[in-house]
């Protein structure tokens, strides 16, 4: 069954492949929610049906409009008050006569009465005309019902197969088959366009593309677009990393991880910096148990860059993506391609032995590949630094972060038991490696698939992440995503089918930009917020170090160690190189403060060795 609603064929698509991508369904919802998608603006369709119908102010100019709009009603005819005389004008010209049907008799242009003598032939013409030999052939029933609903609908806008057979007193059946007929050429569209009228409406479908057009013209025009550090602001909360937003216990964990998933951080942010950001008290063990229950999964999906030659990078720097394990299938889609020529010797035989044997142990590892318990270690990092292999549990990546050396606990640390739960290999689970696609090393053919609902996902990924989506803001992404232009395409669709918002929402960005509804409500409160001097730290690995991006000046590197501090939207002093930098002018007080919030990590206890 086709489920395509009103806007499915509103583009320059081939028809196939528009009827094609009408069969997927949409994702479940509620019966109003459902209403409320792709809703048509009263206002618009007011407006449409306004410049459809003809303003004729001659006689001539009349004749035109019952000529394509094949005949008038005489309560139409008398809406404009020097249409009766022009009309009666025209009747004394013998280019227009009246027919007494419906319900108080149409007019109709002389050149448009063969189509109503097959359908009426028993009703009389007042006064009689004779047709011009070029109009007077005589039509089948099914072509005149066609051609009389074919004008009427290039007038009226939305209306109803009852209203056009009650105009010319026809019955219902009749015009519903013409109907049918001008759906399948492409020229009527059905669904349900006003919310006061319950049956099905039909509409021309050039008029329906421009009542959504205006539609969609008015829903952007509602926004006022917010200033670079209004955006900011309310980033923050939207990613709950301010002290009132932010989440708590286990739970938080996946709602957490929803937001930034595909997101590309070094290893070693995610549990000491951007994690414990916003969630309070966080605990390792909540991610740990979220890997293990197979939600989500850790991965490497960039693509190394540089010498294949060159040896692999430090584990703790390697850009790491947390995503739930349904979702890998999307991501890896734009992933690059793996390499295993750059690896080494150790490395080699452990990626051999788990492609042999399948997901293993830590200890069966060590036994079967003939290597040290430290020389297994250095190949699993290796391997996970070329995004070749992941664990089970996130405890696999934190025991390859933490040196063996700083593992080992004093017998008189009362932590101990719990740190070699964190830190150890034997408790990282099976090790497996990532079903990725691998290439050669000659082989410089890089096409990644694409399909429109991994496209999709990106997209929705994205809203979800930062609320307002436009092009500059893809720079703090990976460069490996689909390109704006395959992103804009997706953005637009969404919009059309009502899900998202298109417009002006940050001031400062060209190009288009699109938001969530809900978006778009908490953007106008930050606006009216009156600025309350909020200091916020965050590391610059952290997904909101948009320095350089959204606000003006150069880009503050994305190394864990880097630390930017904003003010209400503005940054005002950054931690580069073991050095405090401030870019905004402040009193020695206000220095101070500012240096100390600026410093102050939420490293949760049992990672601060990993810190």
């Amino acid at each position: 069954v086709l489920s395509a609603r009103p806007y499915a064929y509103l583009d320059d698509a081939p028809l196939e492949e528009r009827r094609t991508q009408a069969v997927m369904s949409r994702r479940w919802m509620d019966p109003q929610s459902a209403s409320d998608i792709g809703k048509l603006d009263p206002a618009a369709i007011a407006r449409v049906r306004e410049e459809a119908w003809p303003d004729a102010g001659t006689a001539d100019q009349l004749h035109d409009a019952l000529t394509w709009l094949t005949f008038m009603t005489a309560e139409e005819m008398e809406r404009q008050p020097m249409w009766p005389g022009l009309c009666q004008d025209l009747i004394t010209q013998r280019r227009v006569t009246k027919l007494s049907v419906g319900q108080s008799g149409i007019f109709v242009a002389t050149e448009r009465v063969p189509y109503f003598q097959s359908l009426f032939p028993d009703v009389p013409l007042e006064p009689q005309i004779v047709v011009p030999p070029a109009y007077a052939a005589k039509r089948e029933r099914d072509e005149s019902f066609i051609e009389i609903v074919r004008g009427r609908l290039e007038g009226l806008g939305p209306t109803t197969a009852q209203a056009l057979a009650e105009s010319f007193g026809s019955d219902v059946e009749a015009v519903d088959a013409a109907l049918l007929a001008l759906e399948a050429e492409g020229t009527a569209m059905r669904g349900s366009f006003e919310q006061k009228i319950t049956t099905t409406q039909w509409c021309d479908r050039r008029l329906l593309a421009r009542i959504h057009r205006y539609t969609v013209k008015r829903l952007r025009a509602e926004i006022e677009p917010v200033q670079a550090r209004d955006y900011l602001r309310f980033l923050f909360d939207w990613q709950r990393v301010t002290t009132n937003a932010r989440m708590q216990g286990p739970d938080a964990v996946p709602a957490v991880l929803a937001q930034l998933e595909g997101f590309d951080a070094p290893a070693g942010a995610w549990e000491t910096e951007i994690l414990p950001t916003r969630i309070a008290e966080y605990e390792p063990a909540w991610l740990d148990e979220q890997c293990l229950a197979g939600r989500i999964i850790w991965t490497r999906l960039a693509t190394r860059a540089g010498d294949s030659e060159r040896g692999a990078s430090p584990v703790r720097s390697t850009p790491i993506a947390l995503l739930p394990r349904r979702n890998v299938k999307q991501w890896s889609q734009f992933a690059g391609s793996i390499e295993r020529s750059q690896l080494t010797d150790k490395a080699q035989r452990v990626a051999e032995y788990i492609d042999e044997h399948g997901a293993s142990f830590y200890d069966e590892i060590v036994d079967q590949v003939g290597l040290l318990p430290v020389q297994v270690e250095e190949a699993l990092g290796e391997l996970v630094a070329l995004g070749l292999v992941n664990s089970d549990s996130f405890g696999g990546l934190r025991a390859l972060l933490m040196p063996a050396d700083r593992r080992r606990a004093s017998a008189r640390d009362r932590r101990r038991q719990r740190r070699v739960a964190i830190f150890g290999m034997q408790d990282a689970g099976r090790w497996a490696l990532v079903k990725r696609k691998e290439t050669k090393a000659d082989d410089t053919k890089r096409v990644p698939p694409r399909n429109d609902e991994a496209v999709e996902h990106i997209c929705r990924t994205l809203l979800k992440r930062w609320g307002v989506v436009f092009w500059k803001l893809l720079e703090r992404e990976a460069d490996w995503l689909p390109p704006w232009r395959d992103l804009l395409m997706c953005l637009r669709r969404l919009e059309a089918r009502g899900e998202i918002r298109g417009g002006r929402f940050v001031n400062g960005f060209s190009g288009e930009q699109f938001a969530l509804p809900e978006a778009i409500g908490q953007l106008r409160e930050v606006r009216r917020r009156e600025n309350s001097m909020q200091l916020v730290s965050l590391s610059a690995a952290d997904p909101l170090n948009l320095i350089g991006i959204v606000t003006p000046g150069g880009r503050l590197p994305a190394l864990t160690g880097n630390r930017v501090l904003y003010r209400d939207g503005v940054p005002v002093a950054l931690y580069v190189g073991g050095e405090v930098k401030f870019i905004e002018q402040l009193d020695p007080a206000e220095q101070w403060q500012a240096r100390g919030v600026l410093l102050r990590r939420q490293v949760p206890a049992p990672l601060a060795d990993l810190a």
